[in-house]
């Protein structure tokens, strides 16, 4: 008998990402601050900064907000395509976007928290059989040879995101709001980028309800 063994392949989220599920139940959300009563909406030039140790989950996410908003008729720039990843991310690095783009706001998502939990799943072993006859009635001759894999890990993810709006006129948080998301990730998936439409969307959706940006 044979046995035959390929590396095990597991996916790992960095924020909303590096590697994010297949499976997800859209994120749920929580106003965590109402809108300010000094707030000077609807804003119409918003930065938008997203924060995590992944560069390209920034990018992503940004992009898709930036997307979702200008489909709303609000013009939004996202930080990391004026920048790149050996760009101080600091205040001062925001600041200076700011007065570049002349923004009136600026929107700023986290990761919160993440918490994962694997579980192991046997792999279904394949066997070919090979029968052959003998020279004795009735009795044959039968060769197995059984591939098999290593287990594989599963993976169930909690992401919770915070985001906030920030008047550039009041220098303070005008509105925030908690997004969180549980997420399935199969053994053999890999990215799955409609995380980052969901956040976004979720996002942009209560900017608009709230009238914080033209409706």
């Amino acid at each position: 008998m044979t046995f035959m063994s390929s590396y095990q392949r597991v996916w790992l989220i960095v924020w909303v990402a590096a590697a994010l599920g297949a499976c997800s139940t859209g994120p749920q959300v929580t106003r965590t601050q109402n809108v300010s009563e000094s707030v000077e909406a609807p804003y119409e030039n918003i930065l938008v900064i997203a924060l995590s140790t992944s560069f390209d989950s920034r990018r992503y996410l940004e992009k898709e907000v930036v997307k979702k908003l200008a489909g709303l008729g609000t013009q939004a720039v996202a930080s990391t395509s004026m920048m790149n990843t050996r760009t101080p991310v600091t205040r001062q690095t925001f600041l200076a976007m700011v007065e570049k783009i002349e923004a009136d706001a600026v929107l700023v998502t986290q990761l919160v928290s993440l918490r994962s939990k694997g579980t192991m799943t046997d792999m279904n072993p394949e066997a070919t059989y090979n029968f052959r006859p003998t020279y004795y009635y009735d009795v044959w001759s039968v060769d197995v040879e059984e591939y098999v894999e290593p287990q594989a890990v599963d993976y169930e993810h909690s992401l919770v995101l915070a985001t906030q709006l920030y008047s550039v006129l009041n220098k303070d948080v005008v509105w925030a709001i908690e997004s969180k998301s549980k997420i399935k990730q199969d053994f053999d998936e890999q990215l799955n980028y409609s995380i980052y439409v969901d956040e976004a969307d979720a996002i942009t959706t209560n900017l608009s309800k709230d009238g914080l940006i033209s409706q």
